[in-house]
């Protein structure tokens, strides 16, 4: 697997999700599968049949976050001059048609959260803006129509 490049947040933000499902595969789940056993016969239990594949979605998420935090490179803010738009870079952008202000932090597929304003760098819209400099316009094709923006600024928070 090749390096992930998280923010601190989002990779102390991962690892306090791997600690929780670890916890729920280690306590809950098993509890879980004990009382459905003793329901019966197995063969017609959906509650163990249920128990048993969340068991697997939770192992398989484990598995997952294990990788992607034993492969991790936290970006340091000291490695950004703020002139270009990097990855877990804020960026203050100006939709040029309503004049509407918007900023978002740039940051991995693994940490993109649209209510916290961090968008992935692989979305539309984080495609256009990695390595932009500032007061560069981009254009995004959104459902909408073409949508031009100016990176206003670029900073570290």
């Amino acid at each position: 697997m090749e390096k992930v490049k998280l923010t601190k947040q989002g990779y102390e933000k991962l690892k306090q999700e791997l600690d929780e499902l670890k916890r729920q595969l280690m306590f809950e789940i098993p509890e879980r599968i004990k009382a459905a056993r003793e329901l019966g016969d197995l063969s017609e239990n959906s509650e163990y049949q249920e128990a048993k594949n969340e068991q697997g979605r939770i192992a398989s998420r484990i598995n997952e976050l294990e990788q992607m935090l034993m492969n991790a490179e936290i970006i340091s803010e000291a490695n950004s001059d703020y002139s270009v738009v990097n990855l877990g870079d804020w960026v203050l952008l100006k939709n040029l048609d309503t004049g509407e202000e918007l900023k978002v932090q740039l940051v991995n597929p693994q940490e993109a959260d649209i209510f916290s304003n961090k968008i992935s760098v692989e979305s539309p819209l984080g495609r256009s803006i990695n390595g932009a400099k500032k007061g560069q316009t981009v254009k995004i094709k959104a459902p909408k129509g073409i949508v031009k923006y100016q990176i206003v600024d670029i900073s570290g928070q």
